[in-house]
């Protein structure tokens, strides 16, 4: 469960309906009434409750979803980077415990993401949205 606060329009979560999971992006918050309007493919929307959404673990096939390209360190680290953004992980895979940083502001995580608490970080960093980038087909 993601709690409602956690949330921000463009954030891609997992919908359960009916046992399924399935990704999806948050379009709209209702705060009086607490209900997430999340669109799953290309025209389905609906409304949730946030015990309806789970976070997506962040993992490299997320980060390379969201437009970040790696480089493989001598050290054996990895570099994420999206434009000045970067993610710096101790060892491939290891998304436990990295730091982040855009320009002056860095931080220090020290548990795992779910892609939407990355694309908050983001927004907060540089004030920019962190959305998917189109894949081709």
């Amino acid at each position: 469960m993601i709690q409602f606060h956690e949330l921000r329009n463009g954030d891609v979560v997992l919908v359960e309906f009916e046992g399924q999971r399935k990704e999806g992006e948050v379009i709209g918050l209702d705060g009086a009434e607490r209900m997430v309007n999340v669109r799953v493919g290309e025209q389905d929307e609906f409304w949730y409750e946030p015990k309806d959404l789970f976070p997506i673990p962040l993992d490299e096939g997320q980060l390379t979803k969201l437009g970040f390209e790696s480089q493989v360190l001598e050290n054996g680290q990895v570099k994420y980077m999206r434009g000045p953004f970067r993610i710096l992980l101790a060892r491939r895979g290891d998304f436990s415990h990295f730091e982040m940083w855009y320009r002056e502001d860095r931080r220090h995580i020290t548990q795992p993401l779910g892609v939407h608490q990355l694309q908050n970080h983001y927004h907060q960093m540089t004030k920019v949205d962190l959305s998917r980038v189109e894949q081709p087909h």
